[in-house]
C-alpha cells in the first residue's frame, strides 16, 4: 500500500485537489500507453502477444483526453472566476499572457528535446512514426501555438492540444470579459450556450477540430460544474439550470451518440459529487498518485520523443522476438515517466513560475496530454 498524505497539509502549505491529481495521473498514463501502442515498431510485435490489449490502447485509450478537457475547464473556473464572474481588477490581457508564458515555455523547451530525439532515433531506424525534419518556421508556429490553425505538420504527437488548451482558456476569458459588469448570471449563460453550440454543431464536424469550439462542450461542462458546486448556496441556485443543461446534453447524445462526450459527462458528475460532498481534496490519499498527477504535463510533453528513442534502440539492437520487443514497450513506459519527472523538476517548475500570477490557486489548470496524432481521427 502506498504511503498516505495527512488529512490536512502543514500550516501555510497549499491544499492539493487529490481527486484532480488522480484523474490526471490515470489519464496521462493512458495517453502514454496509447502513444506506445499507436507508434513505433515495438507495438507491432507486442500486438502478436496481446492483440486485444494493444488494439484497445491504440484506439480507445485516447478518449482519456476528455478527462483533461473537463478537468481543465473545472480548474479554469476556480482560478479565473471562483465566484462565477471576472473580478473588475483582473486584466484579461495580463491573464492570457500569464497563461501563455506558463504553458508555452516548458512546452517550447520540450519541442527542442523532441527535435533532438527525433534526429537521434532517425540514426537507428526508418519508420513512418518519425516526424519530418523540423524547419525553422514550423518550430516558430509551434512555439506561438498557431500550428493547428495553420495546419502545420506536428513536431511531436499530441502537441496540438497545447494550442487547443490555450484557445479554450482564451475563449472562456473572452466570455467572462464580455459579461463583466452585467448583472445576473450572464457568464454561466454564455458558457452554457457555448456548450450547446459545440455539442449540437461544431463537435459533429471533425473539420473544426483545430478550433476550441469543437472541444468546448466538454471543457464548458467542467467550467459550469465548478461554478454550480462551489458552495451549497451556488448549488441551490444552479441545480435546476444544470438539470436543464443536462437534459439538453442527453438530447445531443440521443441525436448523435459520442462516447467521448458521455465520458466527459461522467467525469463532470464525479467532480460535482466530490466538490459537493467534500472529498475533492481528501481522496485518494496516495503520494504516488498525487505525484503522477503533478508531473502529468511533463510526461505528456516528453513521452513521444522518449518512446521514439527507445523504439529506435530496440529496432537497431534488440532481437526480432515478440517478448523482447514487449519488454522494450515496458521499458519505454518507464523511461517516459522518469524523463517526465526529471523535466518537471528541472524545467517545468522553474519556467512555470514565470507565468504564475501573484496568487494562483493550487492545481491551476495546466494543459493535458492529448493522444491524437497528426493525421488520425480526433477523439
Amino acid at each position: 500500500m502506498s504511503p498516505t498524505l495527512p488529512l490536512s497539509p502543514p500550516e501555510g502549505a497549499p491544499q492539493r485537489l487529490m481527486l484532480i491529481d488522480a484523474f490526471k495521473a490515470v489519464a496521462s498514463q493512458l495517453i502514454v500507453l496509447h502513444h506506445l501502442a499507436f507508434y513505433g515498431p515495438m507495438s507491432d510485435w507486442t500486438h502478436r502477444v496481446l492483440p486485444d490489449l494493444v488494439a484497445w490502447f491504440s484506439q480507445d485509450a485516447r478518449m482519456a483526453v476528455q478527462v483533461f478537457l473537463v478537468v481543465a475547464g473545472f480548474l479554469a473556473a476556480r482560478s479565473l472566476a471562483p465566484a462565477g464572474a471576472l473580478a473588475p481588477t483582473q486584466s484579461p490581457g495580463r491573464l492570457l499572457w500569464q497563461r501563455y508564458v506558463r504553458i508555452a515555455l516548458p512546452y517550447t523547451a520540450a519541442l527542442v528535446v523532441a527535435v533532438v530525439c527525433t534526429e537521434l532515433a532517425r540514426q537507428w531506424m526508418a519508420h513512418d512514426s518519425l516526424p519530418e525534419r523540423a524547419e525553422f518556421w514550423q518550430f516558430v508556429w509551434h512555439a506561438l501555438l498557431l500550428h493547428t490553425l495553420l495546419d502545420v505538420d506536428s513536431l511531436s504527437a499530441g502537441v496540438w492540444y497545447v494550442a487547443i488548451d490555450f484557445q479554450l482558456y482564451a475563449l472562456l476569458l473572452g466570455l467572462l470579459w464580455i459579461s463583466r459588469g452585467v448583472r445576473g448570471p450572464w457568464p454561466q449563460v454564455l458558457v452554457a450556450v457555448g456548450v450547446l453550440v459545440s455539442l449540437f454543431h461544431f463537435n459533429l464536424d471533425a473539420d473544426w477540430d483545430a478550433w476550441a469550439l469543437y472541444f468546448f462542450g466538454a471543457y464548458g461542462m467542467g467550467v459550469l460544474t465548478g461554478w454550480a458546486t462551489r458552495n451549497p448556496a451556488a448549488w441551490r441556485e444552479g441545480r435546476w439550470p444544470m438539470a436543464a443543461l443536462l437534459a439538453l446534453v442527453f438530447l445531443a447524445l440521443a441525436l448523435d451518440f459520442r462516447a467521448r462526450i458521455a465520458l466527459a459527462l461522467v467525469v463532470s458528475a464525479v467532480l460535482a459529487a466530490a466538490q459537493l460532498h467534500g472529498w475533492l481534496t481528501t481522496w485518494p490519499r496516495s503520494r504516488a498518485v498525487g505525484y503522477l498527477g503533478r508531473i502529468s504535463y511533463s510526461v505528456f510533453l516528453l513521452n513521444f520523443p522518449v518512446a521514439l528513442v527507445v523504439n529506435a534502440l530496440f529496432t537497431r539492437y534488440g532481437s526480432a522476438d515478440p517478448l523482447v520487443q514487449t519488454l522494450g514497450v515496458l521499458l519505454a513506459w518507464l523511461a517516459c515517466n522518469l524523463a517526465g519527472a526529471a523535466f518537471h523538476h528541472a524545467v517545468e517548475q522553474p519556467l512555470g513560475r514565470l507565468g504564475r500570477a501573484r496568487q494562483t490557486p493550487v492545481n491551476a489548470p495546466a494543459p493535458a496530454p492529448a493522444p491524437v496524432p497528426p493525421g488520425s481521427s480526433t477523439p
